[in-house]
């Protein structure tokens, strides 16, 4: 390794570590989104194989440091469907990851986001029940981006958000989805060995940062309100479907 490549290597470590700060806060604050901060900036510095791997294992272990606290609060009737779906249709996004052009996907998904986030910023809400079959595409939709793009959260997250549960039930439903499809997804990177040694060893050396950032972000939640909560939610969905349209 040359001094150049060397130097090279701790800038792009220092920038995922900054990255990870950010994202672990939203991850403590909304529940969600950490996944979304990493994963354009982790690609680019990293490649999108190590990327995914890198947020399934570093977003597992912090999924088990939130869940006792909110389990409670989850709604399995919605979660458990949405999660098993969306571990059905993980298989689709990983051959995609390996076949397809990931970025065109996400890009075509970050334009329907931006739609629909615009809508629930007027304020508009949908009442009604979370039926099944809508429940079903919704996971699907997330397990193929999930394993494709690590980009599986804005479908999940604009669903919950359109509902009228509270900022406490959004974001433990969160943390439950993301306990069943994690486990889905990190079972099926390792039967089709895409688990590589530099994504371990990068994740464990992320990590320590990234859930001290989660705890930081979980103080802070206790301390908001609905309002609060689902204008940073909605903010941070924003400026991922922006970049997502646009970059």
């Amino acid at each position: 390794m040359t001094v150049m490549s060397a130097i090279a290597g701790d800038i792009d470590f220092a920038i995922a570590i900054c990255v990870a700060i950010v994202a672990g806060f939203m991850r403590g604050y909304v529940g969600v989104g950490s996944g979304m901060l990493m994963a354009p900036i982790f690609a680019i510095l990293f490649g999108p194989l190590q990327t995914v791997a890198m947020i399934v294992l570093i977003e597992l272990v912090v999924t088990a440091q939130l869940l006792p606290s909110v389990r409670p609060l989850i709604e399995w009737r919605v979660v458990a469907p949405m999660g098993l779906a969306a571990a059905a249709c993980m298989p689709v996004g990983t051959w995609l990851l390996l076949t397809a052009d990931s970025e065109l996907m996400a890009r075509g998904i970050a334009f329907v986001v931006l739609v629909f986030v615009l809508l629930l910023m007027t304020g508009w809400r949908y009442r009604g029940k979370k039926r099944l079959g809508v429940t079903l595409a919704v996971g699907a939709t997330s397990g193929v981006l999930m394993a494709a793009t690590s980009l599986g959260n804005p479908p999940v997250m604009v669903y919950l958000l359109s509902g009228p549960d509270t900022a406490a039930t959004n974001r433990a439903n969160f943390t439950g989805y993301f306990c069943i499809t994690l486990i889905s997804l990190l079972a099926m990177m390792i039967v089709r060995d895409l688990i590589v040694l530099p994504a371990v060893l990068r994740a464990a050396m992320i990590l320590p940062v990234f859930a001290t950032s989660v705890w930081v972000g979980s103080r802070y939640f206790r301390k908001s309100n609905d309002k609060t909560y689902r204008q940073v939610a909605l903010g941070l969905l924003m400026c991922v479907a922006c970049f997502g349209v646009f970059r």
